[in-house]
């Protein structure tokens, strides 16, 4: 006898599958460790992906010192600045300082205050230094409507303050937060809208006889309890949700002005890139022109560590 039935369609990983309530997702900065001291995320905005034609420098690979074809990502990254600095004490915001110098931009989104209640000076007691950004997204032509979003920062107490007092007037760029290595980027994934169980779970079409439909559920569960439970795949929002790619190759790190890779034609639905960018390898969530976060990995893979990719040309 054959046995009837099959795994379960649609992962319960991810639940409940609904809309996401912002752009940037909250992200736990204690849970990333870093020496290094510095910030330990940054903005970006998805320009799309290409292959690239990259040289293999990794040890022990098969095609180590050959010319490979490799999927990547790209993602322009203009500078940010510091908006405000927040002071924890026990998990709680004690105080925050507030930046006097901002961009007029800033007003569509928050109310700026005319004046300094407090300074960076002012806070004694605390155990925690993080910082509210904003970028200087106006500089991409994608829109002048600046992101904000608290970042943590790495290292000591005393690391962290002095950072604060060095970069609090002025621009942060990518290449002061990532070097090389392998990233995580957070966002928000393509929106599909109201979608049925064929497409959002994957269910397989009865046939062309069934009765009650082609493209719904066999059934809906057992006659007690009476009520369809949870698991059970049905119609809904498909997409729009936060999710994490974990451990992404970095592949190039530039400057437009320094290594043009933009195509002729511009890149599809973006246009050009006109500030800092970066190349990762693989895919990452959301459409074009969608804000991400890339932060620092929170769980790094030695194998991916070990890729040693030197950027030749796009494709």
């Amino acid at each position: 006898m054959t046995k009837h039935g099959t795994t379960r369609h649609g992962s319960l990983q991810f639940w409940p599958r609904s809309r996401a309530q912002r752009f940037l997702p909250d992200v736990s900065w204690n849970a990333i460790n870093l020496k290094e001291p510095g910030l330990l995320g940054f903005i970006g905005y998805k320009v799309g992906m290409r292959s690239a034609f990259v040289k293999d420098n990794s040890q022990h690979s098969l095609t180590k010192g050959k010319r490979i074809i490799i999927p990547v990502t790209i993602i322009e990254c203009p500078t940010m600045k510091i908006l405000s600095v927040r002071f924890y004490k026990d998990g709680k915001v004690m105080g925050e300082s507030m930046n006097q110098n901002v961009e007029k931009e800033l007003k569509r989104k928050i109310k700026t205050p005319k004046k300094v209640s407090k300074k960076i000076e002012d806070f004694k007691d605390y155990d925690d230094i993080r910082v509210v950004v904003y970028s200087q997204v106006k500089k991409t032509g994608i829109k002048k409507t600046p992101d904000i979003k608290e970042i943590g920062l790495s290292g000591s107490l005393g690391d962290k303050l002095k950072f604060v007092q060095d970069n609090f007037h002025k621009e942060i760029s990518i290449k002061e937060v990532f070097k090389d290595g392998i990233v995580d980027i957070r966002g928000v994934t393509k929106g599909k809208g109201l979608q049925g169980t064929v497409k959002r779970f994957g269910l397989t079409l009865k046939a062309h006889k069934s009765e009650k439909g082609v493209r719904t559920l066999g059934s809906g569960g057992p006659w007690h309890p009476s009520r369809v439970d949870y698991t059970q795949p049905r119609a809904g929002q498909m997409g729009f949700f936060t999710r994490v790619v974990y451990n992404s190759k970095i592949v190039l790190i530039g400057n437009i002005k320094e290594k043009n890779i933009n195509p002729k034609e511009g890149f599809q639905n973006f246009g050009n890139i006109n500030t800092d960018y970066i190349v990762l390898q693989g895919s990452v969530q959301g459409p074009q022109k969608r804000q991400l976060i890339i932060t620092h990995a929170l769980r790094p893979i030695k194998k991916i560590l070990r890729r040693q990719y030197e950027f030749v040309e796009l494709r």
